[in-house]
């Protein structure tokens, strides 16, 4: 059975329809930024038909429109990988989904700063609490920050285990990435972390051990069968 990771689409969903119909089918796994200009099915419809079942995180692009979140949680929720866990080819998949912000959680220092901000808000809870009732979307959080990472999400998250975790915003190996994701996977018990956002395709290793890989705009990746049957498809 194929595991099957792609980047970042951004509306570019044609190099990841001829993997799909390349490969026999199996689990599709998208890490955010999808954009979709159509619902999901719909455009993922030919490979779906062929057997493929796909899985996904929000990317910040996905909670830019209504449009992009309707045509994407709206469509495809059963899909949706943000703070479980769930069995994928095989292998436990947990989904970080969003990115972090100042105005929620930012856990990372300035440049030329060891001072790392504590959270403004621990959960969505008090988040709401302190918003104007104008602020909302549709009687909940405003879009804009349905795709906002929140500690209380993370800490939840961690207390699972699993064998990869996917994200949207990336570990501390890259320049612009995140301790706290290196120890919500070193929680999780995680090998590997396959992240979106940068639109960097690189192979890393985290000092703990795990294993990091970056996709490029819709690149496709399988890992190797270390992390299950995938790599043989």
């Amino acid at each position: 059975m194929t595991l099957l990771f792609a980047g970042d689409p951004h509306r570019n969903f044609s190099p990841i329809l001829r993997a799909c119909a390349a490969a026999p089918p199996g689990d599709l796994v998208l890490v955010g930024d999808l954009d979709c200009p159509r619902p999901l099915t719909e455009i993922l419809a030919p490979a779906l038909a062929a057997g493929w079942r796909a899985h996904w995180i929000l990317g910040n692009h996905d909670c830019e429109t209504e449009a992009a979140y309707d045509n994407l949680m709206g469509d495809h929720p059963a899909g949706c990988l943000d703070y479980r866990v769930a069995v994928v080819s095989g292998v436990r998949v947990a989904g970080l989904p969003g990115v972090f912000k100042p105005s929620v959680w930012h856990p990372r220092a300035e440049p030329g700063s060891d001072r790392i901000d504590p959270p403004r808000f621990r959960d969505r809870a008090s988040f709401l609490a302190a918003q104007p009732k104008s602020r909302l979307w549709r009687g909940g959080m405003p879009l804009w920050h349905r795709d906002s990472i929140f500690p209380a999400d993370v800490e939840a998250l961690a207390a699972q285990k699993f064998d990869i975790l996917v994200s949207h915003e990336a570990p501390s190996c890259h320049r612009h990435g995140f301790a706290a994701i290196d120890g919500l996977a070193a929680s999780g018990g995680a090998r590997l972390i396959v992240h979106g956002h940068h639109h960097e395709s690189y192979s890393a290793t985290l000092p703990n051990g795990i294993a990091v890989r970056g996709l490029g705009l819709a690149e496709l990746w399988s890992p190797p069968p270390l992390f299950g049957d995938s790599g043989r498809g």
